[in-house]
């Protein structure tokens, strides 16, 4: 399963982070810990903080900085006007993935 759900994760981690940011905002290292939470262990750090840049990039999440206990000011992100958008339509071809795939994992055909 390992080479397979990487692959797989590829396609959906935007979707994912966003989901967690739709709970309440976070910074980097909190949204890796809420991933493992949630079950994916594997995924680290460095692939959460390039995730989070392209959101940036996109216009999907706000950033914000906050001060922080231990250093330098923290980027707590948030999801956005255009990010709960994204997140719908995410949503929504999810929803059509899963329906469409247990279908042919219980053989009916159209």
């Amino acid at each position: 399963m390992g080479k397979q759900i990487t692959e797989m994760l590829k396609g959906t981690l935007d979707g994912i982070v966003l989901a967690l940011l739709a709970e309440s905002p976070a910074y980097g290292y909190e949204i890796t810990a809420r991933l493992r939470d949630q079950g994916f262990a594997e995924i680290v750090e460095g692939t959460v903080y390039a995730l989070l840049v392209r959101l940036e990039q996109k216009g999907l999440v706000d950033v914000e900085k906050a001060p922080s206990e231990k250093g330098p000011p923290r980027k707590v992100y948030s999801l956005n006007t255009r990010g709960s958008a994204h997140l719908e339509e995410f949503w929504t071809t999810w929803s059509f993935l899963v329906e469409r795939l247990e279908r042919l994992r219980e053989g009916e055909t159209r």
